[in-house]
């Protein structure tokens, strides 16, 4: 009995560890169809995945983050670590503070704004008001691993010489990495959208290929499961807000 036992559990192992690497696979194939397939999957786009499980996706070291658990993209990542590395022979010192978010992550940011607005203030207002700065769930870029936002989310900063010489060297220097501001300063080229945004980057390579997805399969009716989500259609959110960006970041 012991002999044919010995006999059977490496058929056993050799078994499941082929199972196993098969599954893994499948997994993978899985995901990069997530990314870089012809028809990105519409949860992806939509920000429900878990980016800390996904093979593309790596976790940011707290070298280049202030905290832990913020992940981007692997091709993200390291075009970024390649524009802090120049930033830093250039004096300018470049921090992640945020990179991806979930849908859920984002619906948390969303509605303690929401619930901040004024009380006597209509739904269609009280949406106006969280969307001069923050993307309602299943709309942000930060969803996609591809934008990052940097050092500081005040304006004041911005206005200070760090904050300055910091915004200076980004825009000069940002697109030779293939990063880009997608929301520069609201104007005739920029009527709609979000208020500017001197802390947000992007990384064109892989998001414009993910707008251009958005644009053709997410519709205003995809876009719900948080509070105020019936303002989308009658702000015409994907025209005015995913869609509203800079030219140069299209």
């Amino acid at each position: 009995m012991n002999s044919q036992l010995s006999g059977i559990v490496p058929v056993i192992l050799a078994v499941a560890f082929l199972v196993a690497i098969l599954v893994f696979s499948g997994r993978a194939q899985g995901a990069e169809m997530i990314i870089r397939g012809p028809q990105v999957s519409k949860e992806f786009l939509l920000g429900r995945f878990d980016p800390s499980r996904h093979p593309d996706f790596v976790e940011v070291a707290l070298t280049h983050g202030n905290k832990r658990g913020m992940f981007l993209q692997r091709e993200t990542y390291k075009a970024f670590l390649s524009m802090a590395e120049e930033g830093k022979k250039n004096g300018v010192k470049l921090t992640v503070i945020s990179a991806t978010r979930t849908f859920g992550h984002q619906k948390g940011i969303w509605e303690a704004k929401w619930k901040k607005q004024p009380a006597k203030l209509n739904e269609t207002d009280r949406a106006i008001g969280v969307l001069r700065f923050t993307s309602m769930p299943g709309t942000s870029r930060h969803h996609w691993g591809t934008d990052i936002d940097l050092n500081s989310l005040e304006n004041d900063y911005f206005q200070k010489a760090e904050g300055q010489r910091l915004y200076g060297w980004l825009s000069a220097r940002a697109k030779e990495f293939g990063f880009c501001q997608p929301y520069n300063p609201k104007g005739p080229e920029r009527p709609y959208g979000y208020e500017e945004e001197k802390w947000h980057w992007s990384y064109l390579p892989l998001a414009k290929l993910y707008l251009s997805q958005y644009a053709k399969r997410i519709s205003l009716q995809d876009l719900k499961g948080f509070a105020g989500s019936n303002t989308a259609v009658s702000l015409d959110l994907i025209e005015r807000y995913v869609l509203g960006i800079n030219n140069d970041c299209r």
